[in-house]
């Protein structure tokens, strides 16, 4: 038996990892498959775990109120060392960006096992943007093995750092698996939302807001705030939806700045369900989010994404998405051209989704079983009907 270990810690990686985990499970002749929770987010974590029906093997429990990033990589390291080599795994699974993810990367190597990297290869070659998450990734690069890159773009940046060709595996994203399950859930049954808020969303033009970024703390977030109160102060059209981050850094400037706007409507952080179902009837998707910037094109929902660097510029270079910046008039004046050319925001919601077919984690298991001891050669991947066509798909959105 084949024992993977998957370690999770935050709502992202749970979202993109619930696939993998769901996959490794339909395979109990091939996997064993026991999950870690660091528990790095717990309300957020534990909605989406909840949805798929995900309960973890361990929770290290590791959130506290105001702790720094140097507490949460030692506890975290700490607390997965010992996991691992409790488990004894053949592989290690992270996904991502996240601390946890760093942590689990270098456990795993503490114990000289081998480490997959889902989300392989992104990269804005700037180690303070996005903070600290860039250098999370180019890190857990070194320590890995199996590098899961998403796309065309993705592998090519781990060539240009020299991982071997033979260790790198074009999926997709796992996200798109993710949402595209619970669409078709929330096709016929309207999630749970706040009072009022789906007769709202049927009157107005919708603006999905999500805005988190660590690096955006302080001004630039001040910046992101004023540029969604001046449009919804001169568009009355418009309805903001923003579910709020958790984080302090970001409750305070949001609800000082944007509380109180009678059509900027702030609500809890939803259940991946309930943000799925507010993404698919929005006009246009205002974002920092590295996710929901893979999720929305999915959607056929055009992105403005405020930030001034990507690790995701497949989405750009395609069309679907275009980068404001984190000045309020930048963002201000970009989202009103949007918002008042239908044209363009239908011409940013017809091209292809450059992230993926839906089928990346069952790709992600294939080569995890095309490597186990006995199992054969790598190249049989090739005539399995999930790999069919989607060599095709990813060259047709591919980015140079």
């Amino acid at each position: 038996m084949y024992k993977v270990l998957t370690v999770i810690g935050t709502r992202p990686e749970a979202i993109k990892l619930a696939p993998v985990i769901l996959e490794l499970k339909r395979r109990p002749t091939k996997f064993s498959s026991p999950v870690c929770s660091t528990g790095q987010h717990r309300l957020m974590l534990d909605q989406v775990l909840t949805e798929f029906g995900i309960v973890p093997d361990y929770d290290l429990n590791l959130m506290t109120s105001g702790q720094s990033l140097a507490q949460i990589t030692a506890r975290a390291l700490e607390g997965l060392n010992r996991v691992v080599a409790q488990e004894n795994p053949d592989v290690v699974l992270v996904q991502g960006d996240t601390t946890t993810a760093f942590c689990g990367a270098l456990a795993a190597f503490y114990q000289q096992k081998k480490v997959g990297h889902i989300e392989a290869g992104l990269r804005t070659e700037n180690k303070f943007s996005p903070f600290p998450e860039e250098m999370n990734r180019r890190l857990v690069c070194a320590l890995t093995d199996y590098h899961f890159a998403p796309t065309h773009h993705a592998r090519a940046a781990l060539l240009s750092e020299k991982v071997p060709r033979s260790n790198i595996f074009i999926t997709g994203n796992t996200v798109i698996d993710a949402l595209l399950w619970v669409r078709e859930r929330t096709q016929w049954q309207i999630p749970d939302l706040p009072e009022g808020l789906v007769e709202q969303v049927a009157h107005h033009q919708v603006i999905l807001v999500t805005g988190h970024r660590r690096e955006s703390f302080g001004e630039a977030f001040e910046n992101i705030c004023g540029a969604i109160r001046d449009i919804a102060d001169s568009l009355p059209e418009a309805l903001f939806i923003y579910p709020v981050h958790l984080n302090p850094n970001v409750q305070k400037p949001v609800n000082r700045i944007l509380g109180g706007h009678a059509r900027i409507k702030l609500i809890a952080p939803q259940p991946y369900p309930s943000f799925v179902w507010l993404m698919d009837r929005a006009s246009i998707v205002l974002t920092d989010s590295g996710g929901v910037q893979e999720e929305a094109p999915s959607l056929g929902k055009p992105v403005l994404v405020m930030r001034t660097a990507t690790e995701r510029p497949e989405g750009i270079a395609a069309g679907n998405a275009r980068l404001v910046g984190v000045t309020r008039e930048g963002i201000a004046a970009e989202l009103l051209h949007l918002l008042t050319h239908p044209a363009e925001r239908t011409a940013m919601s017809s091209v292809r989704n450059p992230y993926g077919d839906g089928h990346a984690a069952e790709r992600i298991i294939d080569v995890l079983a095309a490597h186990r001891p006995g199992a054969g050669k790598l190249k049989s991947l090739n005539s399995c009907d999930k790999w069919a066509g989607f060599e095709r798909h990813m060259n047709d959105a591919k980015v140079a």
